[in-house]
């Protein structure tokens, strides 16, 4: 067998804003995550939407992982926070294969086979939500023909900031997310800034978020913020920072899905809104709203939250119906740069 690991070339890491300059997964630099307080060392450390991917000819493969961190989550089982997600195919329409994922929460390593087809296919492993993940490796058969993945169509990333919902809680499994949904539906790269409980409008995270290559940015936090009061503190003007970096970028904003449970819930959605209206009436035509009341559609809506928040497999089936056509019609009509 051959193994790749993360770091061995033609394999490709997408989704992980840092792995380029520091070779980690990590989502947040070290200063930054000790500027906003001790819950982000490890939040900025996990990397829900990173994947690694190559294209290969070889029929069965291996995929291992270790995890540098492993602990429960009250609200997902290990098959949702731990896992692996494994698809092989041709994007956009690859086929899910299964999990690699730990057996119990005092086994660090875990590894899986699987079997696709015997011709050339992408193969992509999303990586696990909750973990800080130390290495993951495919072993491929000694034969077999290694090659880079297949480019996105759109490989610019769309940047999402938010709360826990934005960052993957709660469906079975972590390729069921909304974001990764609409990535696999567009060809899109994307990168994952959702952070649970901790997505506060903080400057310092507008300011990272302007370093980075995006093609569009979808604001989400609405969740995380503790009051309606400190939302309407810090939207704006979060908002506002971001566009002072980049005057031509499509902003989509989007209010709490679960407005039928908050009890500020349709003041923060007026909030949100009122962003966007200055801002159109202020001339700028690239800003957008979706309005979160509409994310799980009319019929059965207490089927699409987990606790009367976090959205099932259901709920982000139904968020991504809803997003995915209003990031498609911003990437078909604007420029996109080609992957090298």
């Amino acid at each position: 067998m051959k193994t790749y690991t993360q770091f061995d070339a033609p394999a490709k890491i997408y989704g992980a804003p840092l792995f380029a300059s520091t070779g980690t997964l990590d989502r947040l630099p070290p200063e930054l995550r000790a500027r906003l307080g001790p819950d982000m060392e490890h939040l900025g450390r996990r990397c829900p939407g990173a994947r690694m991917a190559l294209r290969t000819d070889s029929e069965t493969f291996t995929v291992r992982m270790t995890l540098e961190t492993l602990s429960p989550d009250v609200g997902v089982s290990i098959f949702g926070c731990q896992a692996i997600s494994v698809y092989a195919g041709n994007k956009p329409n690859m086929r899910f294969l299964g999990l690699v994922n730990p057996p119990n929460y005092q086994t660090f390593t875990c590894e899986r086979t699987f079997t696709k087809r015997a011709e050339m296919e992408d193969i992509m492993l999303w990586l696990p939500r909750n973990e800080v993940v130390a290495s993951v490796s495919i072993d491929v058969e000694d034969g077999a023909r290694v090659e880079a993945p297949t480019p996105y169509k759109y490989p610019v990333p769309i940047v999402y900031y938010g709360s826990s919902i934005t960052e993957g809680g709660c469906p079975s499994r972590f390729a069921n997310s909304y974001n990764a949904i609409i990535c696999r539906r567009l060809d899109a790269d994307y990168v994952n800034l959702g952070f649970s409980g901790r997505a506060r409008g903080e400057l310092e995270m507008a300011d990272y978020i302007n370093a980075l290559e995006k093609s569009v940015f979808v604001m989400d936090y609405d969740h995380n913020t503790p009051t309606a009061e400190h939302l309407l503190n810090t939207h704006e003007p979060f908002f506002q920072r971001i566009r002072a970096h980049d005057p031509e970028l499509p902003v989509v904003m989007i209010s709490a899905p679960d407005i039928d449970y908050l009890k500020e819930g349709r003041e923060r959605r007026d909030i949100v809104r009122r962003t966007w209206e200055r801002a159109r009436a202020a001339g700028d035509e690239n800003v957008y709203f979706i309005d979160g009341e509409t994310l799980f559609g009319d019929a059965d809506r207490e089927m699409c939250t987990v606790d009367a928040c976090h959205p099932t497999d259901l709920g982000f089936y139904r968020m991504a119906g809803v997003i995915e056509p209003v990031l498609r019609k911003i990437l078909e009509g604007g420029a996109n740069k080609v992957e090298k």
